[in-house]
């Protein structure tokens, strides 16, 4: 992985693992794990989040229910077939397991990529502003993840006026969300959904310098409101 594509798509991640890690798949010869991580939220609240792990990573019982993990990783996306069906699956890929967080914020993510479907401004029946975006971020070997992000206030007024193409950076936390899908007339099943929460964001030209890790220190998001009611006290944009 080169630099470049590696500042754009950073995770830091810290939670309790609350699954017992199932085999995923192989790549030349590796082996990768799947599990879910609990999350705690400054509300109390937590996020259930899915994590890939490499077989090298895992040492002895480290994977065990209840065990916290400390990771840093990158937010990605794959297509599966369900039923006939392509959906887009999302997870934390692990690159790096750490002994602590550079910061006390257990969930911290930075993306820089670029607008690949019009994004969805509306307001809620409390009047909240709220618009939905999916980013493209490439990835070495012509790869790209295809990242949901959800925009609040004065950042998702600014989002609205963003077109297809548009160059885009944020910060921000990944988020577990879940809602009921109507399968028939008589069956509807709980799904989940992840995407990031974002606290802060910019769009810029493609042509433009743009350090993110100097636009968006990672390192003083402990600082920040992170729920996303407070995101209006995060705007920023260029």
């Amino acid at each position: 992985m080169n630099y470049v594509t590696e500042k754009n798509n950073k995770v830091y991640l810290m939670g309790e693992i609350v699954s017992d890690a199932k085999f995923s798949h192989e790549v030349y010869g590796e082996g990768f794990y799947e599990f879910f991580v609990r999350v705690m939220r400054l509300s109390g609240q937590a996020d259930i989040l899915p994590i890939t792990l490499s077989e090298r990573l895992i040492q002895g019982g480290m994977l065990e229910k209840g065990k916290t993990i400390c990771a840093l990783g990158q937010f990605r996306s794959y297509n599966k077939i369900e039923n006939g069906k392509s959906r887009l699956m999302l997870t934390v890929f692990v690159r790096e397991l750490l002994t602590e967080l550079p910061d006390k914020n257990p969930n911290s993510i930075l993306l820089s990529g670029y607008i690949c479907k019009p994004p969805i401004y509306r307001t809620t029946p409390f009047n909240r502003e709220i618009a939905d975006i999916l980013i493209a971020v490439n990835r070495a070997y012509n790869k790209s993840d295809y990242i949901p992000c959800i925009a609040w206030g004065r950042n998702a007024r600014f989002v609205k006026n963003l077109s297809v193409g548009d160059k885009i950076a944020i910060s921000g936390r990944i988020q577990s969300r879940e809602y009921q899908k109507k399968l028939s007339d008589a069956e509807i099943k709980t799904m989940t959904a992840y995407e990031v929460s974002v606290s802060k964001l910019a769009a810029f030209d493609a042509n433009e310098e743009f350090d993110i890790d100097i636009e968006f220190d990672l390192y003083t998001l402990q600082n920040k409101p992170s729920e996303s009611s407070d995101a209006d006290a995060n705007y920023h944009c260029v």
